[in-house]
Formats: C-alpha cells, sequence, structure tokens
C-alpha cells in the first residue's frame, strides 16, 4: 500500500500531474519544463476564459512513493469543457515533451477511461485503475498488471505504485499503449481543440458602468468571477446591492461588447432577477430592442459590486513587478512566432487588446509566486480602478462603432438536435425514414429478443449477445429429474396443510386419494424420472386446456392450420371438449407474440425512452418511429 493516498477531490475539481518517465526529473529540469511548455502554449491559454480556475504548473517535490512531479489542480465549476481542454493541453505537452508522462483525474477517479468504458479490457475496473492510465507521447496508456518476476507486483495487486509505472513506460511504452478502439473514443472526445476553443466563446453586447468596461479590457478573465459571484449569490450578498451602488453606480453606463463563454452566458442569461429601485439599475420594455443589453449588463453590475464588497479593503499591487525580465520577454517571444496577435499593427486597439489577455494570463498562471497567496477579484477589481484612468468619451466612441455580437440561438436545443447529438454520442449515423423503414424486420426483434435471453446475467447487469463470452443456458434433463426426485419422491414425508390447499386448487378427485391409499398398501417403488417427467406434462397439458377457454387463452396468438377451417362447423356443434382439443392441436405461435407485445409496448411509449426501445437499440434493432401493430 501507498504511504501517503491522494486526498479526495471536490466534485468539480480535476487534479493533473506531470512526471519525469525515466525517474530522473531534477527540481531544476522540471521547473524548467513547466516554464517552456506554458510558454509553448501561451497563445492558446492567453485566450481562454475559465470558469472558476486557470490551469497552472507548480513543482511538487516527492513525497512517500509519488515521486517529484509538476501538479496542479483547477475548479471547473460547471463548466466541463474546461476539463477537457486540460486533457488536451496535458496529450499535447507529453507530445512536444517525450520525457513526461502525465496522468489526471477528478473526483470519479480516471474519468478518461469512461470515456471509452465500451472498449475497456476485462481485468480493469475502478478499483484497480489507480496510478495505471498516463499520457505519455501523446498517447494514452494502460498499465496492465503482468508476470510478477518481470513487473514487481503481483497479478492480485489492486493497484499499482507511481514509480513502477513510469519505469515500465520509460522501457516498454509500446507494450501498454491503449487499445486502438480506445484511444480512438478518447480522441473523439478531444476532436476540435484547439479550434473549439474560439466556437465555445460568445460576444454579447452589454449595458454597463464605464468602470467595468475599463476593467474588462485589462482583465477579460474577470467576466468570470463577476457572473459566478451573481449566479451563486446569496440572500446576504445582495446587502450590497439595496442601496446605490458605492462602486459602480449606474449614472456612467456604456454600451461594450464583452466576450463570455457560452456556459458563462448561458448562466447569466437564464437568470430571472429584479433589480431593487435603490440600486439606480432600470429596465426598459421587454419590447425594447436593446431590452438583453440592458438586463445583461444589470447582472454583470451585481457580479462586480458583489465581489467589491468583499474586497479586504487592502489594495494589492496591481500590476505585479512582472511584465519585465527574461520569462516575459520569452514568453511575448512566443506569442509573436505563434501569430497570437494575427498580423495586428503593434500600438493598435485590437493589438492592445491581445496584449492585456496575455499579460493577465501571465500574472495569473505563470508568474504567479507559489508562496504567495491569492489575490480575490474584488481586491484586484478596486486596484485596478485605482491605476486606471477611464476616459468616458472614448468608450463611448468605441460603442458607437462596436461589431455585431453573436447568434444565441444555440441556447435553444430541438428534439431533432438532441436526437443528432445522442446518436453522435452513440457512434450512430441517424438512418433517412426510408432506410429505416427497409432495415425494419420482424424477424430480426424475434431472434434478437431470444438471444438477449438465453444469455446469463449477473448482479453486474446483463451483457449483449455479440458482446459476451458466456455459454448459452444448457438445461441437463437427468439432473433436473433426479433433483426433483429427491424432492417428490415416493420417500417423501406426509403432505402439510399447504400441499393439501395445492391438491384442492389442482382439482385432485377423492378417487385419487383412493388409489394413493391403495397403492401404499402394496409394496412401494421409486417413481422413475420418465414417469415423473410424464406426470409433469399431463399438469402442464390439463393446465392449457383450462386455460384455452379463458381470456388468458384467447389473448395470445396461435399457428393457423389449414385443418381448422374445414373442420370449424362440426366443433361448433360438438360441444366444449372439441372446443379443448382444436385448441390442444393450435399451438402457439411465440414469435408473434414476442412481436406484437413489443411492438404495443413501443407504441404506448409515444416516442418517448421506454424499457422496449431501450432493449431494441442495445439490441442493435431500431424500430420505426410510428409502429402500427401486426394486422391492425
Amino acid at each position: 500500500m501507498e504511504a501517503l493516498r491522494r486526498p479526495a477531490l471536490p466534485e468539480d475539481a480535476v487534479r493533473y500531474r506531470l512526471f519525469a518517465a525515466a525517474g530522473s526529473g531534477g527540481e531544476a529540469l522540471l521547473r524548467r519544463c513547466a516554464e517552456l511548455a506554458l510558454v509553448r502554449f501561451a497563445p492558446l491559454l492567453a485566450a481562454y476564459v475559465w470558469q472558476r480556475q486557470p490551469f497552472r504548473l507548480r513543482y511538487v517535490p516527492g513525497r512517500g512513493e509519488i515521486p517529484a512531479h509538476l501538479g496542479g489542480t483547477t475548479e471547473f465549476g460547471d463548466n466541463v469543457e474546461d476539463e477537457w481542454f486540460i486533457v488536451y493541453l496535458l496529450r499535447e505537452i507529453t507530445r512536444e515533451f517525450p520525457g513526461l508522462a502525465a496522468s489526471i483525474d477528478d473526483n470519479d477517479g480516471e474519468f478518461l477511461l469512461i470515456e471509452a468504458a465500451d472498449f475497456l479490457p476485462k481485468w480493469l475496473n475502478p478499483e484497480n485503475s489507480e496510478n495505471r492510465v498516463f499520457f505519455y507521447k501523446g498517447e494514452l496508456h494502460i498499465i496492465a498488471p503482468g508476470e510478477p518476476w518481470q513487473q514487481g507486483w503481483a497479478l492480485s495487486a489492486p493497484r499499482a505504485t507511481v514509480p513502477q509505472a513510469l519505469a515500465l513506460l520509460s522501457t516498454r511504452a509500446e507494450e501498454f499503449l491503449a487499445a486502438e478502439p480506445i484511444r480512438a473514443a478518447l480522441n473523439k472526445r478531444l476532436h476540435g481543440y484547439p479550434e473549439k476553443i474560439q466556437a465555445s466563446l460568445h460576444r454579447a453586447r452589454c449595458f454597463l458602468p464605464a468602470g467595468i468596461a475599463a476593467v474588462l479590457r485589462l482583465r477579460p478573465s474577470l467576466v468570470a468571477a463577476a457572473v459566478q459571484a451573481f449566479y451563486l449569490r446569496e440572500p446576504g450578498d445582495l446587502g450590497a446591492c439595496r442601496r446605490p451602488f458605492r462602486t459602480f453606480p449606474a449614472e456612467q453606463r456604456v454600451m461594450a461588447l464583452v466576450t463570455f463563454t457560452r456556459c458563462l452566458y448561458a448562466q447569466l442569461v437564464q437568470q430571472q432577477f429584479v433589480p431593487d429601485r435603490r440600486s439606480g439599475y432600470t429596465l426598459p420594455a421587454p419590447a425594447h430592442p436593446q431590452y438583453r443589453a440592458y438586463e445583461l449588463g444589470m447582472k454583470l453590475a451585481h457580479g462586480f459590486e458583489i465581489l467589491c464588497s468583499k474586497s479586504s479593503k487592502v489594495a494589492p499591487d496591481a500590476k505585479r513587478k512582472v511584465l519585465s525580465g527574461p520569462l516575459w520577454e520569452r514568453f511575448l517571444r512566443s506569442l509573436k512566432e505563434k501569430d497570437y496577435f494575427k498580423g495586428e499593427m503593434e500600438g493598435s486597439a485590437k493589438y492592445l487588446e491581445l496584449l492585456h489577455m496575455a499579460e493577465d494570463h501571465f500574472q495569473q498562471s505563470v508568474a504567479v509566486p507559489e508562496s504567495c497567496d491569492e489575490v480575490s477579484p474584488g481586491d484586484e477589481i478596486l486596484a485596478l480602478l485605482q491605476t486606471t484612468p477611464i476616459d468616458l468619451k472614448e468608450l463611448e466612441r468605441e460603442a458607437a462603432c462596436l461589431p455585431a455580437e453573436d447568434d444565441d440561438s444555440w441556447l435553444d436545443m430541438t428534439p431533432g438536435a438532441l436526437d443528432q447529438m445522442l446518436k453522435e454520442t452513440r457512434n450512430e449515423s441517424l438512418p433517412s425514414p426510408n432506410e429505416e423503414e427497409q432495415n425494419y424486420d420482424l424477424e430480426t426483434v424475434a431472434e434478437s429478443m431470444k438471444a438477449f435471453v438465453s444469455k446469463v446475467s449477473t448482479h453486474e447487469g446483463a451483457e449483449m449477445p455479440w458482446s459476451s463470452d458466456e455459454s448459452q443456458v444448457t438445461f441437463d434433463v437427468d439432473s433436473f429429474t433426479e433433483a426433483l426426485d429427491r424432492i417428490l419422491g415416493a420417500d417423501s414425508e406426509e403432505l402439510d396443510s399447504d400441499d393439501v390447499d395445492e391438491e384442492e386448487e389442482f382439482g385432485f378427485s377423492d378417487e385419487d386419494d383412493e388409489e394413493l391409499d391403495a397403492g401404499n398398501g402394496r409394496q412401494e417403488q421409486k417413481v422413475s424420472p420418465e414417469e415423473l417427467v410424464g406426470s409433469l406434462k399431463a399438469y402442464m397439458e390439463e393446465m392449457d386446456r383450462e386455460l384455452a377457454q379463458s381470456n388468458v387463452g384467447k389473448s395470445f396468438s396461435s399457428h393457423k392450420r389449414g385443418a381448422s377451417s374445414v373442420g370449424a362447423a362440426p366443433c361448433e356443434s360438438a360441444g366444449p371438449a372439441c372446443g379443448a382439443e382444436a385448441a390442444e392441436l393450435a399451438a402457439l405461435d411465440v414469435d408473434m407474440n414476442l412481436v406484437a407485445n413489443l411492438l404495443e409496448s413501443y407504441s404506448a411509449q409515444a416516442g418517448l425512452a421506454g424499457p422496449t426501445s431501450s432493449i431494441l437499440q442495445s439490441l442493435g434493432v431500431n424500430l420505426p418511429e410510428s409502429t402500427e401493430l401486426p394486422g391492425s
């Protein structure tokens, strides 16, 4: 067992670690790798808006069986895309720096495996997956258990240790490369990065105080803290908003284009909120063309005011003395080499906007001392207001020529779009209505259900026919009859009261009792298995004859025989005995009954999710949306 287990993570946080695969990573080498990695990916990180906390690598000295490494923890809140962006960064870092191996987990454990759950090897489970999943040289590796004399741990060991895993990666990485389906599933989830970053942003016009517009020009990432302060507000937080705002009064407001992530924008838009009249913030009529901009600006102003009301009132150094020196110079040079400024002329408005974003990221993630306490957003906002001149006329001129805001129709998801998304998640293509009708086969439905029922289920659930390695269920007649013979044999003791009740229920007559008494007078003979099976068949046939005349029997479909129509007339006058014999001759059509019941259940779902559609889709059978019962 490892001396020090990893501490539990919050529900909305992700933890990541970068190790030197060869085990020879000293502090200087690891710190150098962290610096180079953040500089290398500066163009991506500078333009990214984090929901709560940024991606940040820190040197962590060795402790117990965990060697020295680069690590960090990021809270991503409600935006799970932050977590997957970090996965993408780690994969690319190990590709750029082949000597590093990366691991990542959250409160669900090795969540990368969840994405490829359909393709994992049988031996891998949540209990033994710790310290077995790594990114190495840009590819996913899974350290499988092996011979103890070769790999240093027993096959039955529930978990591996980091030094053992790193030693195997550095010497035999090709043996532990994850299977192609597993890597394909993970690559599918990461598909679209880094272009996906821009697609996740949303630009909207907001009518907000000039001070907020000036602050967001310098620190655009503060929009996330303001949205979270408003979205997660408590009754006590609104105390500062029930009077005229002290930091951001409503009198000096301008129109500005604010960049959100889609998650932040949705959180702000979907919140229903009416401002206090004493705050000075009023909204126009909902039919006003700028109503949305006024509403967004009002909500942002409340978020910023709440942040400032929680400030410690101790103004920090607004611009830490870090935007100079060799590290900043290398950082800025990397941005220019990667065309971060997109050809903008140095000193232009767009160039300065991009430069402020880069400075913001550098101060948050690269140049913060490890011993430095994190500055609260409210303190930073107040410090920026003290050191930043606010030119109201300049802001009004910029508001007169703002670019168009983004379309927010993505907030409304139609049922068709949801179906398409679910199909893509299952790696299926949506068939056209004609193809769907052509692929629809009742025989396939019946055969698939038979194959499913014939499989063995366990406490872990039922396995699909094509993925189960279990043999089909077999029935040993001899063993079954021997077991029945031991239970119901002639040597059994007298029947109890429950058995008497069962005799009455099954209609055993007094004549049967007399025959049994007569038999007891003679030498008892053991009932053979063949006689016992024959007796059971007789009971079953008697039950079938009785049920055939009831509503239960009439609810099942039977095989149609040509002779039945010929003898129909005589049978009608022959009485119930003839009807019972006819019912006995007409065997049930099991397939027809199965399909009819499935279709009836599917029809009752009315297009919604239900047991029938879930089972059939798991079996690879897709029914049309509108299904009529046979014969209707």
